[in-house]
């Protein structure tokens, strides 16, 4: 994880990124909505008018608005640029758990503890349905990014798809006179613009959160059965693909990322989890001493994320974006899209030279470093996964003969750096040793490294390594 920003205050139930601006919003336990600047590290405002916890907030995508959802039953839409609330939608009879902006329609969908989901229009400030149907808490409701569907969770154990494309079609005015005996009706029975399409079924307890995959028809859910449930759906049916096991406690959270092929999970347990979508197992944890975690955000266009916990938020990347690179004469060697490629700046050309292998669970993850030793034209990649991986590729003298096929040559090791024409050391921190290897990766001699606490080790000259040490 490589942590961006990080605040402390009450604990965050809420959190949305602005899509343009290096803004986050964060709902507190306490009933403050805070907006910072992650980038600058800095609070810019803070908007305190609900009485009790605030659970759900998102960010408009065009109009300098936010909505927010609280325990006092209401609804606000503020607008950040004038800091005030325009006004309040009144209509819940329980907590609000989530609220959120639909993409091109001016409606906001809201999950609530009175067993209801609705639908808003903020322009003409009235609820356009009541979605009934659930028999416990809604924990969850968003809108599909693209299509007229509606995801909804609820500790009934079940995950409910809404179709909604009724509401399109029936336009709301708040004057006219004729609307008011059937909008009484649909308040008490569940309007019928809005139908359910699918009930998911399969979690045993409680299901705290459900989401839509940005692009392709899959939904993915987190309970309190500790379990995270993938689900495929098409236009007449809906089933549980697989079930993501490793939570020790309730699933707070999940979400698909925006960008890479992985899910995003954080729970109670203190953990944030990532798991690998085509393998369905779990690359990365990162946990905290004493807070447990309440909800994620992943921001529309970049690769940040962010999550809520007991004692603040954090904002994060999984990793990191520059690639590992060396630059030899007039070429780039880098790593981009799983290949090592070479630029030539002569040319302005750029060559792959080498598919890098998805070799155990180190697949999430760009290599840290790289190496190359133009004696031999070899490259040495170091990877963080598995607690340290290098690969060693013998790179054809002539690129443009086509890619490697050959295997590369591996090993644990937290760093690797040629040394030599025919040698490169490896720092292997679990003994403490650096190992000396050829290019056959034969070990030829083992030292023991200078402190015990080294970290790192850098190419110091022929014969020599630089040693770093916290």
């Amino acid at each position: 994880m490589l942590t961006k920003f990080e605040t402390k205050s009450n604990r965050v139930k809420g959190l949305s990124f602005h899509p343009k601006r290096p803004w986050i919003l964060a709902s507190l336990h306490s009933g403050v909505i805070q907006l910072w600047d992650y980038r600058m590290g800095t609070l810019i405002d803070r908007f305190e008018e609900h009485d009790g916890p605030v659970r759900g907030v998102d960010f408009h995508a065009l109009q300098p608005l936010f909505v927010s959802g609280g325990d006092d039953y209401k609804i606000k839409v503020w607008n950040h640029k004038l800091r005030r609330c325009l006004f309040t939608l009144v209509g819940h009879l329980d907590y609000i758990r989530m609220v959120q902006f639909h993409k091109e329609s001016p409606w906001i969908v809201s999950a609530s503890d009175d067993q209801t989901i609705r639908i808003w229009n903020w322009q003409s400030r009235t609820c356009l349905s009541v979605l009934t149907g659930h028999n416990h808490y809604v924990m969850c409701a968003s809108f599909h990014p693209k299509e007229d569907l509606v995801v909804s969770a609820s500790l009934d154990q079940t995950v409910r798809v809404w179709d909604i494309s009724g509401l399109k079609k029936k336009s709301v005015s708040p004057n006219d006179d004729g609307l008011k005996l059937p909008q009484v009706h649909s308040e008490l029975f569940g309007g019928g613009d809005a139908i359910v399409k699918y009930v998911l079924e399969g979690h045993d307890r409680g299901v705290n959160w459900a989401s839509f995959h940005p692009s392709l028809p899959l939904i993915v859910s987190g309970a309190d059965d500790r379990q995270v449930k993938l689900w495929r759906m098409n236009d007449t049916k809906a089933w549980e693909v697989d079930t993501l096991r490793g939570h020790s406690n309730n699933v707070s959270c999940v979400m698909f990322h925006a960008k890479q092929d992985v899910i995003i999970s954080n729970s109670e347990d203190k953990s944030i989890r990532v798991w690998d979508m085509s393998k369905r197992t779990g690359v990365q944890t990162f946990r905290r001493e004493n807070d447990r975690f309440w909800i994620l955000a992943i921001h529309p266009e970049v690769n940040l994320l962010a999550a809520g916990h007991d004692s603040g938020m954090v904002v994060f990347k999984l990793e990191r974006e520059r690639p590992a690179f060396a630059t030899h004469m007039g070429s780039l060697f880098f790593v981009k899209d799983r290949f090592l490629r070479l630029y030539d700046y002569g040319s302005q050309r750029e060559t792959p030279l080498v598919s890098l292998r998805r070799s155990g669970s180190q697949g999430l993850h760009a290599p840290r470093s790289l190496a190359y030793n133009p004696a031999e034209n070899a490259v040495l990649l170091s990877y963080d996964g598995d607690g340290g991986v290098y690969e060693l590729y013998l790179l054809p003298r002539d690129p443009s003969r086509g890619e490697v096929t050959s295997d590369a040559g591996r090993g644990p090791g937290s760093s690797a750096v040629f040394v030599a024409r025919n040698r490169f050391a490896v720092l292997d921190k679990n003994s403490n040793t650096i190992a000396v290897k050829n290019l056959q990766n034969e070990t030829t001699k083992r030292c023991p490294c200078p402190t015990p606490t080294t970290d790192a080790i850098f190419y110091g000259g022929t014969g020599l390594v630089l040693c770093k040490s916290e």
